[in-house]
């Protein structure tokens, strides 16, 4: 990004890997995953390891071995099926990779088992975002759910489809991804829930979405606002973290 300052780079949480991506994909084109149109889902993790690259995000080893190994997969399928193979591992390349994804997923299960139950005993966090022009209500209080770095990505990426064809300006005006942290978090001061979209308004240059983009990532990560969503592939909030009490503070 040339408008950054340097060559500031964000790393991704350690828990959020390949297998994350291939299953985030898996849901947001709803297939089966024993039936994984492996051409369709390899394309499109290519496109997304390439939406990262562009943000400066820094890429494990493991996102590129998980590329290849699905190249790999791409062009096996390819090639015709032997009538002498007995078992489903032989005949089917994607079998591995289908394992691998259901034991994970039996992880993920588990562990969001485990936080649901902490939630019960805690009291579940429930916010009270409202449209605009809308009165707040309490029939419009809404359960909302945390949201992944692709989760992110993904809502990103339809924004830039919808974003006009950028236009060509001379300008000596740059942002830097301190000042874009700075704007949106004094946007934020002013409310306590914000649309994912309405931190872009304004911005129809590409490279100015992708600055925003990237500050608001490293404000997560920072932990000075939370991102939530209503349901799967539903609206996304920004949402400022509620002050913690003094002895939290204190600890």
């Amino acid at each position: 990004m040339s408008e950054t300052e340097g060559t500031y780079s964000v790393k991704l949480p350690v828990f959020e890997g390949p297998l994350d991506l291939l299953l985030h994909l898996i849901r947001e084109n709803k297939v089966d995953i024993y039936d994984i149109p492996i051409a369709l889902i390899t394309r499109q993790y290519l496109e997304y390891i390439e939406m990262m690259k562009e943000l400066d995000l820094e890429i494990a080893g493991d996102f590129l071995v998980m590329a290849a190994t699905l190249i790999h997969i791409k062009s096996r399928m390819l090639l015709p099926v032997e009538e002498t193979t007995d078992t489903m591992e032989e005949m089917d390349p994607r079998f591995e990779l289908v394992q691998k994804l259901l034991a994970y997923q039996a992880f993920k299960d588990a562990a969001l088992g485990l936080k649901e139950r902490e939630e019960d005993w805690s009291g579940v966090l429930k916010r009270t975002p409202v449209e605009e022009g809308a009165e707040a209500s309490e029939e419009q209080e809404l359960q909302l759910f945390d949201i992944n770095l692709f989760d992110l990505i993904g809502v990103f990426k339809e924004l830039l489809e919808k974003t006009p064809a950028e236009v060509l300006t001379v300008t000596r005006e740059t942002l830097t991804m301190k000042d874009k942290m700075s704007m949106i978090l004094e946007t934020l001061q002013g409310t306590e829930a914000l649309r994912f979209e309405e931190l872009f308004k304004g911005d129809f240059l590409r490279s100015h979405l992708l600055v925003t983009f990237v500050a608001l990532l490293e404000i997560l990560r920072l932990g000075l606002a939370r991102a939530y969503q209503e349901k799967d592939f539903g609206t996304v909030w920004i949402i400022r973290p509620e002050e913690q009490p003094e002895a939290e503070q204190a600890a």
